[in-house]
């Protein structure tokens, strides 16, 4: 039992340490990308890659690797239904980073649908049944030999393709969602030949010949591709646009696009009963409803601050013409002080 609770802090503290590092390389890559262009560097939205000789952008990558692979470890120690979720402190840890290194701000609708979209993905991680367990390579190999995986595959290079060359040069500089869905439609692959090749690191250890299976070298060559496009495009999207921005909206497309590969590639779908439906819809719903406020509102200036100034709109717009805010003490004095103002000036003209 204690050896239990020794490995589930283990974990607990490799899956905090890997969304402090996650979101940190989205900050450092920010401002090596930054630093490039004020350099006047051909920029990584316009098809350059002088961002190889900047090193902030290779500690942000490395800051990656590193959060990645303490993730990874995490799943080791400490139960999928706990790690998961804590990936969306990464969110949180890029936004405030990027206010302090980045003066880059959200508005109040904004952070709402910060808020929204992590709690969404939360909740649809939640409510997620457990996948079959896969104990080696031959059992993954007759997996990815699943029709219904086979058609998935093909719809996600089908659709990364039209993508990439059709749609990526005509509406990627002005539409963030293209380079993002890019990224998490190819991550949904990336993960599960992370996944494979996991498992044959664990046979390995075991002592089979891993290294002989056709397998490994196929998913070892996958996941090399899938995440060269990945750091290509999350490149551009992060040169681009506002990070607080990317992050979030990023993290929602890439969880729901590998939870919808592993519920395919695992069959997890048969073993949901109603209690997970409703939570997974509502986990979605919110998702939605958390990038809404995102894209539709993000131009707006708008803050708590500034809440007393739509408070003191006309009356009209209050039921019964009544304008339920009251002056503030410094208005009342200002409003006073230039009564009297006038006043004076009215008594002292005959005068003259």
């Amino acid at each position: 039992m204690e050896g239990n609770r020794i490995d589930f802090y283990i974990g607990l503290s490799l899956a905090v340490s890997s969304s402090v590092f996650i979101g940190s390389s989205f900050i450092l890559k920010k401002k090596g990308l930054l630093r490039l262009a004020r350099k006047g560097s051909t920029r990584a939205g316009q098809g350059g890659y002088a961002y190889l000789k900047e090193w902030l952008w290779w500690a942000g990558l490395i800051s990656m690797g590193a959060g990645e692979a303490a993730n990874f470890a995490a799943y080791a120690f400490a139960p999928a239904t706990l790690v998961t979720p804590l990936g969306a402190l990464s969110v949180l840890v890029s936004a405030v980073l990027s206010s302090y290194f980045l003066n880059e701000r959200l508005n109040v609708h904004g952070k709402i649908g910060c808020l929204l979209c992590i709690l969404g993905s939360t909740v649809m991680v939640i409510h997620a049944p457990q996948e079959e367990e896969v104990a080696s390579l031959s059992a993954m190999a007759e997996k990815l030999k699943d029709p219904g995986f086979l058609v998935f595959a093909v719809c996600v290079v089908g659709s990364s393709l039209v993508l990439i060359f059709a749609v990526a040069p005509r509406f990627g500089q002005k539409n963030f969602l293209v380079y993002i869905l890019i990224c998490s439609v190819i991550g949904s692959l990336s993960v599960s030949c992370v996944k494979g090749l996991g498992i044959g690191m664990k046979e390995l250890v075991s002592g089979t010949a891993v290294l002989k299976d056709p397998l490994f070298w196929a998913l070892l060559i996958c996941l090399a591709i899938c995440v060269t496009i990945q750091i290509s495009y999350l490149n551009k999207a992060l040169d681009i646009f506002n990070t607080s921005i990317v992050t979030p909206i990023y993290y929602v497309f890439f969880t729901t696009s590998v939870m919808a590969c592993s519920a395919i590639l695992f069959k997890e779908w048969l073993k949901m009963n109603v209690d997970g439906v409703i939570g997974t819809i509502s986990g979605f719903l919110t998702i939605i409803l958390g990038i809404f406020l995102l894209h539709a509102f993000k131009d707006i200036t708008y803050s708590l601050d500034s809440l007393p100034l739509y408070l003191r709109k006309s009356p009209d717009w209050f039921p019964g013409g009544q304008q339920p805010y009251l002056a503030l003490p410094d208005d009342i004095q200002a409003e006073d002080e230039r009564k009297l103002t006038r006043h004076g000036e009215r008594k002292g003209g005959p005068h003259k």
